[in-house]
């Protein structure tokens, strides 16, 4: 993966309030940290940092030139979005040396076709490899071509580019392959499900009718007569 380069600039106001106003400004809030350095907090460019991501994936290495004559290599550590706005809203990034070996977590993409009728079943999206702070891959590859029902696709498996290696347990489940249910088969639990949605909604049903006859009468209105006691 090549490294992107990005400018930066002194962050000087922190807290949410400080975060928010960088925000509006079209930046991200970010921190530098690592190698025992003292965390420098920086506001990186929204637009630039996001097509940068999307590109080359939340292992993206960063050339950061900082307004104030720094220049480092980074890779984002935790990335925090708004999942509604689907915007950056904080990121820490982890200082880093050409020639560091670092371990991180790297996307597995499943090629090829499991054998017909098969569903699969995936384990582990990410697995943990430790490579050169450089030359972090994107994404890993595992083949399901053919796989049969019963097939388990471990950590093992997986296709490592040269130089990485793997940081998880070889036995580690990545994807199975099951048989796909045939047309009887969810045929039969069709009346299942449906007498399970009937009683849910009975119960509901139920719940709901209790709660309204033993509500309390609206000012002003008198209670029902029953409700009603001798002085």
């Amino acid at each position: 993966m090549s490294e992107v380069k990005i400018s930066a600039e002194p962050r000087t106001e922190f807290g949410k309030g400080g975060a928010r106003r960088t925000r509006r400004a079209g930046k991200v809030p970010a921190v530098l940290y690592g190698h025992g350095e003292k965390p420098k907090h920086i506001a990186l460019p929204a637009r630039e940092f996001a097509a940068a991501i999307r590109k080359g994936g939340a292992n993206q290495l960063f050339a950061i030139e900082v307004s104030d004559g720094t220049q480092v290599l980074a890779l984002p550590k935790a990335i925090q979005r708004d999942p509604i706005k689907d915007t950056f809203e904080h990121v820490d990034l982890l200082l880093v040396r050409r020639g560091e070996k670092v371990t991180v977590e790297v996307p597995v993409q499943l090629t090829g076709e499991a054998a017909k009728d098969t569903l699969i079943v995936h384990d582990h999206d990410t697995l943990s490899v430790t490579a050169d702070a450089t030359k972090v891959p994107d994404h890993l590859e595992a083949s399901i071509e053919g796989a049969e029902p019963g097939t388990t696709i471990t950590a093992a498996d997986v296709e490592l580019p040269a130089g990485v290696e793997l940081a998880t347990d070889e036995e580690t489940a990545v994807a199975s392959v099951t048989a796909a249910p045939t047309a009887e088969q969810l045929e039969a639990t069709l009346p299942e499900v449906e007498e399970a949605t009937e009683e849910t909604e009975a119960e509901v049903g139920e719940e709901t009718a209790e709660g309204a006859e033993g509500a309390p009468a609206a000012e002003g209105e008198e209670a029902p007569a029953e409700a009603k006691t001798e002085a």
